[in-house]
Parts: structure tokens; sequence; C-alpha cells
């Protein structure tokens, strides 16, 4: 991936597809503030790290349709009321949120993986063979 000067700093494709405010679908639901995001290149993948603490895994919907990967969740939590109890103070718990993002051509589509640990939901985005960097080639004259 060719990098490209932007504001006097060097930005790659994808930090401009991720960062890109005409194509943010990003929101949450309930007026809560939308978890966190970390992105990060090695040169066989992207990685995608969400902040989201308190979820369980099956509370995430990760969806990717053609380019655009799509993490999202929504957690209902309520307090019952058991007989004899009456309340001083009841709280129900709704977070909802979606966060949209714009893949560029380069990546593998069909084996992104994710895990959820320690409060991190963290999405593995493999590069293709033809998008790796190569080595240098000796090329010998004839």
């Amino acid at each position: 991936m060719l990098p490209t000067r932007f504001a006097n700093q060097e930005v790659s494709l994808f930090d401009r597809l991720f960062n890109n405010d005409m194509f943010n679908r990003d929101f949450s639901e309930t007026n809560t503030t939308l978890p966190s995001v970390n992105i990060k290149e090695t040169e066989d993948k992207f990685g995608v790290e969400v902040a989201v603490p308190g979820f369980n895994k099956k509370d995430f919907n990760i969806e990717l349709n053609n380019n655009e990967l799509t993490i999202s969740s929504e957690k209902k939590e309520k307090n019952e009321q058991k007989d004899g109890e009456r309340y001083t103070r009841r709280e129900f718990s709704y977070q909802s949120f979606r966060r949209t993002f714009t893949l560029p051509n380069t990546v593998d589509g069909e084996k992104i993986s994710a895990q959820y640990k320690d409060g991190v939901l963290h999405v593995d985005i493999p590069k293709r063979e033809e998008a790796k960097p190569k080595p240098p080639k000796q090329i010998a004259i004839k």
C-alpha cells in the first residue's frame, strides 16, 4: 500500500478509509458513547481492537457486506422485582452501537476472524497474498 502525504504526515489508504467522515455511519441508538477503536497494520494483516468492557462475545454481530465491515451490539439488562420487594431506585441498562468500516480491496474477506478477551473485541483482517510486501528480487541480466 502506497502512503500518501496528508497534513505533513504519512497516512495509508487504509487509514484514510477508516477515518473518512464523509462515509462515517457509526452511531449509538442509546445516546451512549461509541466504543473506542484502535486500528493496527502489519505486513500480513490489519487489526481492529474495540474497547467494550462488560460485554460477552454473544452480544456482538460482525458482518462483511461487499467491502464494508460492520461491528454492532445490542445489550439489554433488566433488574427484575421479586415478591415482597419494592424499589427505592431501579435502573435498566440498554446499550447499542454500530461501527462501519470501509475496507480496502487488498484484504481477504473470507479469512476475517474475531475474538473477545478482557473487554476488548479483536478483529483480524488478513491481507491478500498479492497485497503483502515482497522481498527485493535480483534480476539476472542475459
